[in-house]
């Protein structure tokens, strides 16, 4: 799981709690993560760390994991239309343009000199996989991880429908990715 970043964003200041149950090896996180995150949110997505009494933009994990993610739907995309496809299917998905801008950023170096990209996101299996336990629960929480497979040719696969997301009360947004060989 390469970097998975998690962003509060609150109502108004308040205190929050984030616990990741990732079935698997963490191997880098920022702020450090004891077995919890304890921070301070405030409306704009800024976070306060109460441990270390660092400002961040989110919270930051990476880890190895052993598992076959669903590639039977998805998108074949080529490698130089990936910056556009992502933008696009991102914001339809509900990230703010901060966000996949983020995201665009992170991935595109990986993918866009690919001739083709399988792009799956996952939902159930990656919830199941790195569930987040929330404190205050959040109102609404999206969570887009990528999974991609570089492709020499395209192939014909079924798309899945996209999703949009509100952002009402209390909202967390998280987006990773890995690649699949």
């Amino acid at each position: 799981c390469y970097k998975p970043v998690i962003y509060l964003y609150p109502e108004k200041q308040t205190e929050v709690t984030v616990k990741l149950d990732f079935a698997g090896e963490l191997i880098c996180t920022y702020p450090e993560y004891k077995d919890q995150w304890k921070v301070i949110a405030n409306p704009d997505g800024t976070l306060y760390d109460t441990e270390s009494e660092q400002e961040y933009s989110y919270l930051f994990w990476e880890g190895q994991y052993n598992y076959d993610f669903d590639l039977s739907k998805g998108y074949v995309v080529a490698g130089e239309d990936t910056a556009e496809f992502l933008q696009k299917t991102l914001a339809a998905m509900g990230l703010t343009p901060r966000e996949y801008n983020e995201f665009i950023v992170y991935w595109l170096p990986l993918m866009q000199n690919n001739p083709y990209n399988l792009i799956a996101f996952q939902e159930k299996e990656y919830t199941d996989y790195a569930p987040l336990y929330i404190t205050p629960e959040p109102d609404n929480v999206l969570r887009v991880f990528m999974v991609y497979k570089p492709l020499d040719e395209p192939i014909e696969i079924e798309q899945p429908e996209i999703k949009p997301f509100k952002r009402e009360g209390f909202t967390v947004v998280e987006w990773g990715g890995s690649r699949v060989s």
